[in-house]
C-alpha cells in the first residue's frame, strides 16, 4: 500500500473515529446533549463512551507523528517501505479491539502502530 493511500485512509479513520465517538456519547448523553455548546461537562457511565473518546484521543495523538513521516517520506521521494501500511493497519485494527475492551491485546496492537512508526522514521533515516 503506497504512502499516499495510507495517508487517505488515516483520514477516513480519523472520520471513523469521530462517527464511534458522537454515536457513543448520543447513546449516553442523548441527543440534548450531543448538539449542546457542552458547557457543563459529564462523565461517562457506560464503558463504551469512555473507550471510544479514549481511542480517539489516542488516535490523534498518534496522527501527527504519522503524518509528519508520511510527508516527509513522500517529499523525500523515499517511498515504498512498509511503515505507512503496518501503521494504519494496527490503528484500523484498534479502534474496534479498544471499543470491546481487550486489554493486552490493544496494547499491543498500538506497539505494533509504533513499529510501524518507526519504521517509517527508519527509512526516512536512510536504513
Amino acid at each position: 500500500m503506497s504512502e499516499l493511500t495510507c495517508l487517505e485512509l488515516s483520514v477516513l479513520l480519523w472520520v471513523a473515529h469521530i462517527l464511534c465517538q458522537a454515536a457513543a456519547a448520543r447513546a449516553e448523553f442523548g441527543d440534548s446533549y450531543l448538539f449542546s455548546p457542552r458547557d457543563a461537562s459529564v462523565i461517562a457511565k457506560g464503558p463504551v463512551c469512555g473507550r471510544a473518546s479514549r481511542a480517539l484521543a489516542n488516535y490523534v495523538e498518534n496522527l501527527g507523528p504519522f503524518i509528519a513521516m508520511d510527508l516527509a517520506l513522500i517529499a523525500t521521494q523515499q517511498t515504498g517501505g512498509w511503515g505507512a501500511t503496518v501503521w494504519i493497519l494496527a490503528r484500523i485494527v484498534y479502534l474496534p479491539i479498544y471499543l470491546v475492551g481487550t486489554p493486552y491485546i490493544r496494547t499491543a496492537i498500538w506497539a505494533v502502530s509504533v513499529i510501524g512508526l518507526l519504521m517509517m522514521l527508519g527509512r526516512l533515516a536512510g536504513y
